[in-house]
């Protein structure tokens, strides 16, 4: 049965602050227009559309290479790896890894290089690098170790296949490795940031390596973006959200709190921090992102977020269906929980979120909850889409540039000048 965008839609009954939809509607045109500031970093808006089978084809051919391997090191930082790993995250069964990939270059932990790069030793693994420049700190000294030891252990004919660059069409310190070594490559298109890039060859090739089905995640976020350009007003979720966010970032609150009742969009999460926080957070402006795990912090953060400072609001993430496994019944047991028996787990589960979100919203703490019908490749291209588009809306209502982030600079000048780099 083919996506219903309509299907993800948002109940901001519990939400009880005014808003209204005219100046998301105006910021809503900007972006399709493309008249805001960093318009010429607006090529995700149409990009679900323009991705053909014969580019589904080569990537798929690509990640099919990638698994005949032992396993896949995941090289990047920020939006050149939070995506598909908050994609392969909520897709994967935690418990059965038919196909290892790890994830390196996302930070300067020398323990935790250490110990995956000796998990490694003697395998035959495949390296996706992604940088637009080749030269972020921690990407590029990741690829460097990596780089070393497969180059020292095979041939230039398995390096052509093992070794995936992901890098700028033309210039680079990756592009000229690919160009030289004949590795295979893909392209960071120069109109799309890093941050919404899920849908380039960025997202897509490790999406596909993991297992899943890139076409499905693509005619997701193919259906949301129909639907967002030609709906209007409350019916549009990308509108509402970011109407609802600054009606309470004008209210006092100042921090949203992301929550979600399934342990695996724990990454989503920290995607949609960093799509949030690096689009919005600038002029001394912008809504604070963070994330619970519930009902797991419901029993730790769950007591500041009922009766602490009244400065959040919360988002909350409803999978209507989810797996199925009902509560047994105990003859003799007296842990006060047979009123349970034979009750579905997802229906209690969602009986707590809906308890909570009451609860929160009796305390004073705007909640909005976001439905999505299961949690699938096409649920989440679409909702990942909707997430993207309302971010450039609610940016644009703010008054800053999405787009750029020139306030990461500021710490890697710094860093720099102590590590004595040339020019600095």
């Amino acid at each position: 049965m083919p996506f219903n965008p309509s299907d993800i839609f948002i109940d901001h009954s519990k939400f009880n602050l005014d808003f209204d939809f005219k100046e998301a509607e105006e910021a809503k045109n900007i972006l399709e227009n493309r008249t805001g500031a960093g318009s010429d970093f607006l090529g995700w808006v149409d990009l679900p559309l323009e991705i053909n089978p014969a580019q589904i084809k080569a990537l798929r051919e690509s990640a099919e290479k990638i698994r005949k391997l032992d396993s896949l090191i995941l090289v990047g930082i920020g939006g050149s790896y939070l995506g598909a790993r908050a994609v392969i995250e909520a897709l994967k069964n935690p418990f059965q890894n038919d196909f290892p990939i790890h994830y390196l270059g996302h930070n300067l932990d020398a323990s935790y290089y250490k110990k995956l790069l000796d998990s490694q030793k003697g395998l035959r693994y495949a390296v996706n690098v992604i940088s637009k420049s080749g030269t972020t700190t921690e990407p590029a000294i990741a690829f460097r170790l990596l780089w070393k030891d497969l180059s020292e252990r095979f041939d230039s004919s398995y390096l052509k296949d093992a070794v995936i660059v992901t890098t700028d069409a033309e210039k680079g310190s990756l592009r000229k490795l690919a160009d030289s070594e004949n590795l295979t490559s893909y392209i960071v298109p120069d109109d799309v940031g890093g941050r919404y890039s899920v849908l380039t060859p960025v997202g897509l090739l490790p999406i596909a390596a993991a297992g899943f089905d890139i076409q499905e995640f693509v005619n997701g976020a193919s259906a949301m973006r129909k639907y967002l350009k030609d709906t209007g007003g409350e019916k549009n979720p990308a509108i509402k959200y970011a109407a609802l966010r600054n009606s309470a970032y004008r209210s006092g609150k100042k921090i949203e709190i992301f929550a979600s009742y399934n342990s695996n969009l724990a990454l989503f999460a920290e995607w949609w921090k960093q799509l949030y926080g690096e689009s919005e957070g600038k002029m001394h402006k912008g809504i604070f992102p963070s994330s619970v795990n519930l009902t797991t912090d419901l029993h730790s953060m769950g007591q500041w977020m009922q009766d602490g400072e009244r400065t959040i609001f919360e988002t909350v993430i409803d999978v209507a269906d989810t797996e199925r496994i009902s509560v047994p019944e105990i003859t003799g047991s007296d842990d006060g929980l047979d009123y349970l028996a034979g009750r579905d787990l997802n229906e209690i589960n969602r009986a707590a979120l809906s308890a909570t979100i009451q609860a929160h919203s009796e305390g004073r703490v705007p909640c909005m909850r976001i439905e999505i019908p299961k949690v699938n490749e096409a649920s989440l291209g679409a909702m990942m889409y909707m997430f993207e588009y309302a971010c450039g809306i609610s940016a644009y209502m703010l008054g800053v540039n999405p787009f750029d982030q020139p306030g990461v600079e500021a710490y890697k000048t710094e860093m720099f000048k102590k590590l004595k780099k040339p020019g600095y």
